[in-house]
């Protein structure tokens, strides 16, 4: 049914279940998997004339977490022995959602999976929501799942 996979990284442990049950699924149908992990930049106003300018520190926070997210999913790829590939994409103008909508194209993706932190309240408005934007813009199937506080990785089962 599904042969081509796309999951979200990025560190997180609701990122980390939606990549183990991306590899369960890959591993049931013979599935290509790519996990992308998006690098968010955010420009931050430093004076009127002076524009935008970016905290190198940051992004080097950002890329160090990403490399190391990938390079967890590359592993697993290969423990698991699922075809699959990895991909950091910078965000430079664009929301996260819409990275991952134009990465599931390329990727001609028949499903995305990715974890949710399921926030309520002020913390979502405040936060926004990957999720709920790619939910509402995608037209590929999304496979939800939300983080929970006894919620384990399978490998710290």
């Amino acid at each position: 049914m599904y042969e081509r996979i796309l999951v979200a990284v990025d560190g997180s442990q609701a990122a980390r279940l939606a990549l183990d049950e991306a590899l369960k699924l890959a591993q049931a149908m013979r599935a290509e998997v790519l996990a992308v992990c998006v690098v968010a930049h955010t420009p931050q106003l430093v004076d009127i004339g002076g524009g935008f300018v970016e905290d190198n520190r940051a992004s080097s926070a950002m890329t160090d977490a990403a490399t190391k997210a990938l390079d967890e999913a590359r592993e697993l790829f290969t423990e698991k022995r699922v075809a699959g590939s990895v991909r950091a994409i910078d965000s430079y103008g664009e929301t996260i959602a819409q990275v991952l909508m134009r990465a599931a194209e390329e990727f001609d993706a028949n499903l995305i999976v990715m974890g949710t932190h399921g926030r309520t309240g002020m913390r979502r408005l405040l936060l926004g929501s990957v999720t709920e934007s790619l939910l509402r813009e995608t037209t590929v199937p999304l496979l939800l799942l939300k983080e929970t506080p006894e919620a384990e990785p399978e490998a710290e089962r």
